[in-house]
């Protein structure tokens, strides 16, 4: 920081003594975030490692609330002409993103214009395609990637004499009975997210789409379709569950995981980074295990999908601010830069020569656990029931899946009923999305 101060220094004894040129000026590249924490400080450290090596650009982070609220933020800064350069937005905002026409700068043409070396292939496709085009143009930029695991508390297992973490769904029902029976009376298992988990993941698991379109991918009229056999299977063995806790519902988000990392639902499916918290909090063995899979499901498992988050590029930017962007795109790719990434925040390297070095290091070694999410978005190439999830209002919408659920759970319909109103009551909101979707 001394020398970049010495270095403002003299650019302004120049300007004086010289009547020195703007061209000595540095361009500020605004990115808004929604991460907290230790993820704060990791943004705040690629920021300025990145104004270090070089002099031209500055990148300035700045937090601007949850996930939701920075979306809203920038795409209200860029009605009203001010957006940021770059913006985080989570994966399920991505059809929000698309359907603002203007407001973005597709990524793939972002580098092709700035002659910044750029190789799609390069990228882990399991997480580039949630955020490319059909013919796998690249959007946005994979930032912060995780997916869902099952978190596994291995003293309760071997405390209800279980000798391995279970693979399949029969196997996870029947292992939270014996939890149950060894002390575990409230809850044998359950998970967070509970749409993410229950509907869209365990579609592409299993290789069953949850919409036509490729999941909405190939187009904003997509039509739901998650009300089919394995999807009702798969809720109606939660409601029978539910009645003596062996499956005990945890919430909409992620507000149940305490349940896990205290004790007391020794199985739980979440999201991969809930990493940092059961290793600051849990005070037993753990381990995270793939998705359990339906025996009976021809092709399963198949891969995972993603949650978290990538970078968009707001439109209407100079030239040479674009240059920067690009130059920030570039330094983030960097092998041993996601490495550091992967490791400092438990997120996934978005690079297949990052991921390939890790190995290669031997950190999975001693830290299994953060090599599942990888294996499982990994597992096989992606198919159109695999790729993602393209739905316009999807936050509204998982809220409406969510009550529908509950419904079903609370015994007030039957998982048909509950599924079959989610996906009426969804279509009708995505009818919505493709008329009013932001110009």
């Amino acid at each position: 920081m001394a020398l970049r101060h010495f270095g403002a220094t003299a650019a302004v004894a120049l300007a004086v003594g010289l009547g020195a040129s703007p061209a000595l000026a540095v361009t500020e590249i605004q990115w808004w975030h929604a991460m907290t924490g230790a993820n704060n400080d990791v943004i705040v450290k690629l920021a300025n490692d990145f104004n270090a090596s070089q002099t031209d650009y500055k990148v300035v982070p700045t937090y601007k609330g949850s996930y939701p609220d920075t979306m809203n933020a920038g795409i209200a800064a860029f009605r009203a002409g001010n957006a940021p350069h770059i913006m985080q937005v989570f994966e399920v905002g991505t059809a929000t993103m698309m359907a603002a026409t203007g407001a973005v700068k597709p990524v793939y043409k972002l580098m092709a214009e700035t002659g910044e070396k750029f190789d799609p292939k390069a990228y882990l496709p399991a997480i580039t395609g949630y955020y490319s085009t059909s013919k796998g143009e690249m959007l946005s930029f994979p930032f912060n990637s995780s997916s869902t695991v099952t978190w596994i508390n291995l003293d309760a297992l071997k405390k209800a004499g279980i000798t391995e973490p279970p693979k399949t769904w029969p196997e996870v029902f029947d292992d939270a009975k014996k939890l149950k029976a060894a002390g575990y009376t409230t809850c044998g298992f359950s998970g967070s997210w509970v749409t993410w988990v229950n509907l869209e993941q365990l579609s592409a698991w299993h290789n069953v789409p949850l919409s036509t379109k490729a999941n909405g991918l190939d187009g904003f009229d997509t039509v739901l379709q998650f009300n089919g056999p394995l999807q009702v299977k798969h809720l109606e063995n939660l409601v029978e569950l539910q009645k003596d806790k062996t499956y005990d519902y945890a919430g909409r988000t992620n507000t149940g995981e305490g349940r896990f990392t205290s004790g007391e639902c020794p199985i739980y499916l979440s999201s991969s980074s809930l990493f940092a918290n059961i290793k600051a909090q849990a005070k037993f063995a753990f381990t995270a295990a793939p998705m359990p899979y339906y025996p009976d499901a021809k092709g399963a498992p198949q891969n995972s999908i993603i949650g978290g988050a990538s970078l968009w590029i707001m439109g209407g930017k100079s030239a040479d601010e674009y240059k920067g962007v690009a130059k920030f795109l570039t330094f983030l790719s960097d092998t041993d830069r996601q490495v550091w990434i992967h490791k400092a925040s438990g997120y996934l390297p978005i690079t297949k020569a990052a991921y390939e070095k890790a190995k290669a290091e031997g950190f999975y070694k001693d830290q299994p656990y953060l090599e599942t999410p990888l294996l499982e978005l990994t597992n096989k190439e992606p198919t159109d029931n695999s790729r993602g999830l393209r739905l316009g209002n999807m936050v509204q919408l998982r809220d409406v899946w969510s009550e529908e659920i509950e419904q079903a759970l609370a015994g007030k319909k039957t998982a048909k009923q509950a599924l079959d109103a989610a996906v009426e009551r969804g279509n009708a909101m995505l009818r919505q999305f493709e008329k009013t979707a932001v110009k």
